[in-house]
């Protein structure tokens, strides 16, 4: 594994002390799974032990859980985990009158398990449609916040850049019309100028952020060489990665909001960890630090890691920020 190193430090405003993590998906599947388990084993044992069972409340009892539990499942989980825990859990509910009727004329016993498996196949359905609706809805917050960047971005090319730029001519200007200026006056206006370049770069970034082509990660490396000489980052990025440009750019804006925040709360920081590695379908970013977790200025709120959560989970990722045992760490998981 290959760390390229950097320099720099470590923060966290107060938004570091809350958790930022999302209902975790995966534990319907684990529910569901561990419930069809114990459903199916329960079932194939009543023939070893030859009981025949009667109690038709608790089957019907058993079938309506293990029936929301795949509805659940198939509509909330991902990866092949979920896939196992569904089949598991409608498994269980296709064959749960076998304790009835293992005795009976094998069509009977076929007939039943068949019948009783239009449930979970029911409820793999009514999941499905679920997980579109959710689906649409995502693709739509996206649809709806790509537009408001975009449209922002307009604003501040047309209307800020356009005044910014025209102070900076302001300032150029009086430099070159005015023959002698007092030296005070000539340096203020330099470093007007100088102020008014970087505000221009500045905007022009955001500007090229707001409209989807900021940078991403392949831009790390210059990050974290830009950072202070005080703190060293141990960068490592998954080799052959490849994603859209805008996961790219949510883990790149996760990444520097780590960062910022080790700047702004880790005085004692000295090394920060960054990772940016696939997880199947999700690509997932981790900046530890070993600040000690905590400073006097992580008493004052902040909004990045909040709005960043609020922006991934919109997309279907999340993102949680908690303390380690030698300070902080930010993990982020975004769809790929």
């Amino acid at each position: 594994m290959k760390w390229s190193r950097g320099a720099k430090g470590k923060g966290g405003d107060a938004a570091y002390r809350r958790s930022f993590a999302a209902p975790r998906r995966r534990s319907a599947a684990w529910v569901a799974g561990a419930a069809g388990a114990v459903s199916l084993a329960v079932t194939l044992a009543h023939p070893l032990v030859g009981v025949v069972s009667n109690s038709a409340p608790l089957q019907v009892g058993e079938a309506a859980v293990l029936l929301v539990l795949t509805a659940i499942t198939v509509r909330r989980s991902v990866g092949g985990w979920a896939a196992v825990s569904a089949g598991l859990s409608g498994l269980a509910m296709a064959l749960i009158l076998l304790r009835a009727v293992w005795q009976g004329p094998p069509q009977l016993t076929f007939g039943a398990c068949a019948g009783w498996a239009l449930g979970a196949v029911a409820a793999t359905g009514v999941g499905l449609y679920l997980r579109g609706l959710d689906d649409k809805r995502r693709r739509a917050v996206a649809e709806a916040t790509r537009e408001m960047r975009l449209g922002l971005a307009r604003d501040l090319h047309d209307f800020v850049a356009h005044d910014v730029n025209g102070m900076l001519v302001q300032a150029q200007a009086a430099q070159v019309v005015a023959d002698t200026l007092p030296e005070p006056v000539a340096d203020a206006l330099r470093r007007i100028e100088d102020a008014g370049q970087r505000a221009l770069a500045s905007l022009d970034r955001a500007v090229h952020a707001l409209g989807g082509q900021g940078p991403g990660i392949e831009e790390l490396e210059r990050l974290a060489d830009a950072f202070s000489p005080v703190v060293q980052v141990m960068l490592y990025v998954e080799p052959g990665i490849t994603v859209r440009h805008e996961t790219s750019s949510l883990a790149y804006r996760v990444v520097t909001e780590a960062l910022t925040n080790v700047r702004r709360h880790a005085p004692r920081a000295r090394t920060v960890r960054v990772e940016i590695r696939k997880e199947g379908e999700d690509l997932r970013v981790r900046v530890e630090d070993d600040g000690g977790g905590s400073s006097q200025s992580t008493r004052v709120g902040g909004f990045g890691l909040g709005s960043l959560t609020h922006l991934l989970e919109a997309r279907g990722g999340e993102l949680a920020a908690s303390p380690n045992r030698q300070g902080w760490q930010v993990s982020a998981r975004i769809p790929a």
